[in-house]
């Protein structure tokens, strides 16, 4: 497997990624979203942000960080290209974003939210896997 593909759902989309530690799976899993946002064109590397997110345990930490996508295109009109500097120390994750305006770019799918159906982070074969369904 790659670090991530995507599996059939009725509905929505839903992907399932992995990781050698949770910094890996966290990041192969906002790859996922952001080749579901823009599954086409090259993100040219332009604009810098920092990420700081929190969560209760490491699913809401993951949900809250993928998120943080969302509300950078949403908000901030900001579509990531490369996830840099990451970071989790207990249930705190930091990292650095680079990419550009979303503007200037057409987006494949727009994802509403992240849901919790079904996400559950374990650890099998010494890797970390799990599954996250994206609301469309």
């Amino acid at each position: 497997m790659e670090n991530y593909e995507f599996l059939e759902h009725t509905a929505d989309i839903k992907f399932k990624a992995r990781g050698r530690n949770l910094g890996e799976l966290f990041k192969n899993s906002a790859e996922a979203l952001i080749k579901t946002i823009n599954s086409e064109e090259k993100i040219k590397d332009i604009k810098e942000r920092i990420i700081k997110v929190n969560g209760r345990d490491r699913e809401e930490l993951l949900l809250n960080f993928l998120e943080e996508f969302l509300y950078l295109v949403d908000a901030k009109n900001f579509l990531t290209s490369k996830i840099t500097n990451l970071k989790i120390n207990g249930n705190q994750l930091v990292c650095k974003v680079i990419g550009d305006d979303f503007k200037n770019y057409n987006l494949s799918n727009h994802v509403k939210a992240i849901t919790y159906s079904g996400m559950k982070i374990k650890k099998e074969n010494g890797f970390f896997e799990v599954k996250v369904v994206l609301d469309v």
